[in-house]
């Protein structure tokens, strides 16, 4: 399981002309999820994020937590970051996950993540999704449940 994680002053999703969420000061995550991914996987990934010291405190140092600033979080799923470029110029999604696998651990994430109290916003998966944000800093962390 994967996630870019940009820290930001505000972001929202669109979908079909319609701003679907919206977030303020917070994390916008993109979540990646493999074939081989379980649940096991979600809860590790998700703490990580949720315990992750990349806000600023008083003195503009990274020493505080989503939980420790009350962020707010938007989950946006996105396959192509599974993308494999090793061959030819056309990216293959071959290691991401199908819908029928990706969805549920998609949707367990996003529990897990509500059950910390945090405000948490979803797009939509599968959708055609236009996303817009302010990232803070600019600060944008990739982790890897591989890696944790």
């Amino acid at each position: 399981m994967r996630a870019t994680i940009q820290r930001v002053l505000q972001a929202s999703v669109e979908i079909e002309g319609s701003i679907k969420a919206k977030i303020g000061k917070g994390a916008l995550i993109f979540l990646g999820i493999k074939e081989t991914d379980t649940a096991e996987d979600v809860g590790k990934l998700a703490e990580k994020i949720i315990h992750l010291r990349f806000c600023e405190d008083s003195t503009g140092k990274t020493n505080l937590s989503l939980l420790d600033t009350n962020g707010h979080v938007l989950i946006i799923s996105q396959f192509t970051l599974y993308a494999d470029i090793t061959r030819g110029r056309r990216p293959s999604f071959t290691e991401a996950a199908r819908p029928e696998k990706a969805i549920p651990l998609y949707e367990q994430f996003i529990h897990h993540m509500q059950q910390t109290g945090l405000t948490v916003q979803t797009g939509e998966f599968g959708a055609s999704m236009k996303v817009a944000l302010v990232n803070d800093g600019p600060f944008t962390i990739n982790l890897d449940t591989s890696t944790l």
